[in-house]
């Protein structure tokens, strides 16, 4: 790696600590790392390029610290745990996250398979323990989708979705459903109904009889007043 092209990531990663990577000028990044613009279509091809690279710098940070989450002799409390540190990962870090993992153009940064290849591995140590109800594949995929979704929510409408229960509600029920090691949850709010149609929509299991759409409808319908006698 040349010196020019470390610069330019540096500054790149710098400016995306307070900016979402739209925001961000080809000549904020020059300014920054010192080096004139014709410097980034030489080391990257173009600004796509850029971002395609600095993405993959995420995602090497990201997977490390994947691989140091501990593993316990209980794998469906280790995947809570991977989905906690994901969590964890994408409010500390929220431009590079969206960036990491709503990539634009037709580069795709490739740390998005070993990150899909860990959790493989994770859902195996279930299905090896007798406690999976799907194909770790599926069981894999649901897992991912839902993590991400849950965590572009949280950054993108703070207000509705970056509350302290939604999180772990989503988590609870997709990791629950295939697992088989659902939980009976008395916070029956939007955020537990929400999880739980996400779950239906994942799996392709609907809550029959039109359940999650009536509880739903009640969790958000507002107290009825009390009556006078």
């Amino acid at each position: 790696m040349s010196t020019a092209r470390a610069r330019i990531l540096e500054a790149t990663e710098e400016l995306l600590a307070t900016k979402d990577a739209l925001a961000i000028s080809t000549r904020a990044i020059c300014d920054r790392a010192k080096v004139g613009m014709p410097e980034i279509y030489r080391q990257f091809g173009d600004k796509q390029g850029l971002l395609t690279a600095v993405a993959d710098i995420g995602f090497e940070r990201f997977l490390a610290e994947k691989r140091k989450n501990p593993l316990t002799d209980d794998p469906v409390a280790d995947l809570r745990t991977a989905w906690d540190s994901h969590v964890a990962f994408a409010l500390r870090n929220p431009h590079l996250y969206r960036l990491m993992f709503t990539p634009t153009g037709d580069a795709k940064p490739g740390g998005i398979k070993e990150a899909q290849a860990i959790l493989l591995t994770a859902v195996e140590r279930c299905r090896d323990a007798g406690r999976l109800r799907t194909s770790p594949e599926l069981a894999g995929r649901s897992i991912l989708s839902a993590n991400v979704g849950v965590c572009m929510m949280a950054l993108s409408f703070p207000d509705l979705f970056g509350d302290s229960d939604t999180a772990p509600a989503v988590r609870d029920a997709v990791i629950g459903k295939v697992t088989g090691d659902e939980r009976e949850d008395s916070r029956i709010g939007t955020a537990t109904v929400l999880a739980q149609a996400l779950v239906a929509t994942l799996t392709g299991t609907p809550t029959p009889d039109g359940a999650t759409l009536d509880r739903l409808t009640a969790a958000r319908r507002p107290a009825a007043p009390p009556s006078e006698t």
